[in-house]
């Protein structure tokens, strides 16, 4: 993709996010987070209880367990871990391993029946 490609994905991308604020009726003074890597960090921790069964899908309000999609999903936090090295928040990096820990103890609690 050239430069004059990326600049016009780039500029519809835009266009695109203001005219879905325009059209998205505020619903009871709902504010969306703030897209932080804490945040991020968090959604896929969701992600990982869900897949333990720990907590229900919020998409069908079902709770199952998918160990394999929980295990995929913690090495994938252990590969941000690494790929953020050194480049984290004292409190973000705090986050991230206490995450990664209880994770991994509640994976493997549920492995070791």
């Amino acid at each position: 993709m050239d430069e004059q490609e990326k600049k016009s994905v780039d500029e519809s991308y835009k266009n695109q996010v203001e005219k879905d604020k325009q059209d998205t009726p505020e619903k009871d003074d709902f504010t969306m987070p703030e897209a932080n890597f804490s945040f991020f960090i968090s959604t896929i921790g969701m992600q990982i209880a869900i897949a333990l069964g720990d907590m229900a899908n919020p998409a069908d309000n079902t709770t199952q367990e998918n160990l394999q999609q929980a295990k995929f999903l913690i090495d994938t936090l252990e590969v941000i871990k690494e790929k953020t090295k050194n480049n984290l928040a004292k409190e973000e990096e705090s986050l991230l391993e206490g995450m990664l820990y209880e994770l991994r103890m509640r994976y493997v609690s549920k492995t070791n029946k």
